[in-house]
């Protein structure tokens, strides 16, 4: 299992982030929480994703898709943003196809939220971040499925 290095939004030190973890990740120096950003695949995604403390959103993406590279950094943000309360998965179809088989992946890049094992929102296509972060929120916050969307 990967870990991924991350800075502190609060003190700016630089964190060790465990892809996969019991709590939350925060910062050694000074407690605050941590954006949790993380990779994954065919391998591991029971104990990254389905078994996270925090609801996972997982983006399902490609070196080579342009659209998925307009997405990235607006879920980076909104990992950081809400550091301690999401967990942000990257899934590289290319190198997890069973994944992309289980989810019926087609296009990407594709968007999912999975809360307490279960998928609670997905949606295929590009949007912009304030309309990401309001679907993202809307899927962490409702007791129902957000359901699925395409942009």
């Amino acid at each position: 299992m990967s870990t991924n290095i991350v800075r502190c939004g609060d003190c700016g030190k630089r964190n060790r982030v465990p892809a996969a973890a019991a709590g939350v990740p925060r910062c050694g120096e000074c407690g605050g929480p941590l954006p949790w950003i993380v990779e994954a695949g065919d391998g591991d995604f029971a104990d990254v994703v389905e078994a996270s403390a925090v609801p996972a959103i997982v983006d399902f993406w490609a070196s080579w898709c342009g659209p998925c590279r307009m997405v990235g950094p607006a879920l980076d943000r909104i990992a950081e943003d809400l550091a301690g309360q999401v967990k942000l998965v990257k899934v590289d179809v290319d190198r997890a196809p069973g994944l992309s088989e289980r989810f019926a992946i087609r296009n990407i890049p594709y968007l999912m939220v999975v809360r307490g094992g279960d998928v609670v929102a997905e949606r295929a296509g590009v949007a912009p971040a304030p309309e990401l972060r309001a679907w993202v929120d809307q899927a962490r916050n409702s007791g129902a499925t957000a359901g699925r969307e395409s942009g």
